[in-house]
């Protein structure tokens, strides 16, 4: 039997023994190791909208989105219930050592969530796998797509919702180009904008000359750690003879803070054009102005407190805010904007045993328009997940 062969055999043993314990796989393939790992995960949610539910086709009925808390007439109250296993995940990684001594890796990820359905609630709940993460890493490069490097994954909290603070937290993954020294990481990243067109329509474009660049440093210690991002790009909008463009700048800060069993993890973003970047796009890059581009300044940010109770049990408070600097005398092109979003939420986990949690979770969200106009939802989410 040839070398790998025996390789071959050893990882599908390896597959068949992880497939029955449930423990994470891996096996060594001539010279490449290779792992296999994610998690099933199911929610079920109660929903109650103060200005009716939105369409059971909208993200926002899967996971928590801002944009998609539906304002207006708060005597049209409607709950609803949603439940699906779409988070559910699965990763595939190999890393090489090569003759040079230094070792190539890859990873690349799929789920379900945001992708469009193959079936339907009626009979099958089919869903058409999406990509979340496929990249090559090699002597301090990375080639591919994962988050961005404006965004700090290790500063968000334990959540059953999908993302926790949607509004307060930069929140991006694209393909990208980066580098990382030391403490230090800079990107060149995938470009997009999103720009308010006359009469509050979105357009989404892909027409700029330069990647967006970020810049990040990370400070690690005894205590937790500390990082500060930072982001420059173009946003631009070439349609039906306009020609514009604008620049886009933000800082973000977060971080996480030990103390004891305990920690609190935090977040605050402040720029220029930011957009798709923060708050799941709750509110867009520029507004158009005729030929030219008015940047929309936003602040976000979000903080989190865990408690341990003991080993088994955990809690996570959370409070998350964004808030919009529109321009008022832009209202009659863009219509009535996202002005301010907020949520908390309060859970309780439970691991009776390693990898395995049962989970609820409260959340009240609110979203309100430059002209006042608001709307609020409460959810109230069981999950159960298991990680292998």
């Amino acid at each position: 039997m040839t070398t790998k062969a025996i390789a071959l055999k050893t990882l599908t043993a390896t597959a068949v023994l992880c497939a029955l314990t449930a423990t994470a796989q891996a096996a060594t393939i001539g010279g490449t190791d290779v792992t296999y790992g994610g998690y099933v995960k199911l929610d079920a949610m109660w929903s109650d909208y103060s200005a009716g539910a939105p369409a059971g086709t909208s993200v926002g009925r899967d996971f928590y989105v801002p944009s998609t808390t539906p304002v207006g007439n708060d005597d049209n109250s409607d709950a609803v219930f949603d439940m699906h296993a779409r988070e559910s995940r699965f990763n595939f990684g190999t890393a090489t050592l090569l003759d040079n001594g230094k070792t190539v890796k890859t990873h690349i990820e799929l789920d379900f969530l945001a992708s469009a359905p193959g079936g339907n609630e009626r009979v099958s709940n089919s869903y058409s796998p999406r990509i979340r993460h496929a990249f090559i890493s090699y002597d301090g490069w990375l080639f591919g797509q994962t988050w961005s490097n404006f965004q700090n994954v290790g500063a968000l909290p334990e959540a059953l919702d999908f993302i926790g603070p949607a509004e307060g937290t930069v929140f991006v993954r694209q393909s990208q180009i980066k580098y990382t020294t030391g403490a230090w990481s800079f990107s060149l990243e995938n470009p997009e904008s999103t720009i308010t067109t006359p009469g509050g329509g979105m357009a989404v474009t892909d027409d700029a000359s330069l990647p967006d660049f970020t810049a990040r440093y990370t400070h690690k210690a005894d205590w937790g750690n500390f990082v500060v991002a930072a982001l420059a790009r173009q946003l631009t909008y070439k349609v039906g003879g306009v020609d514009a463009d604008e620049t886009s700048f933000g800082i973000s800060a977060s971080g996480m803070v030990k103390f004891g069993e305990d920690n609190l993890k935090f977040m605050l973003t402040q720029g220029k054009g930011l957009g798709r970047y923060v708050g799941v796009n709750v509110a867009h890059g520029a507004v158009l102005n005729g030929n030219d581009l008015d940047a929309i300044d936003s602040t976000s940010g979000f903080i989190a407190y865990q408690h341990k109770w003991n080993s088994k049990w955990r809690s996570t408070f959370l409070y998350s805010f964004f808030s919009a600097d529109n321009n008022t005398d832009l209202l009659s092109i863009s219509g009535d904007p996202t002005e301010s979003s907020q949520s908390y939420s309060a859970n309780i986990l439970y691991s009776p045993v390693k990898r395995l949690t049962f989970g609820a979770e409260f959340k009240h969200a609110e979203r309100e328009l430059e002209s006042g106009v608001d709307g609020d939802m409460e959810r109230l989410q069981f999950s159960v997940k298991y990680a292998f």
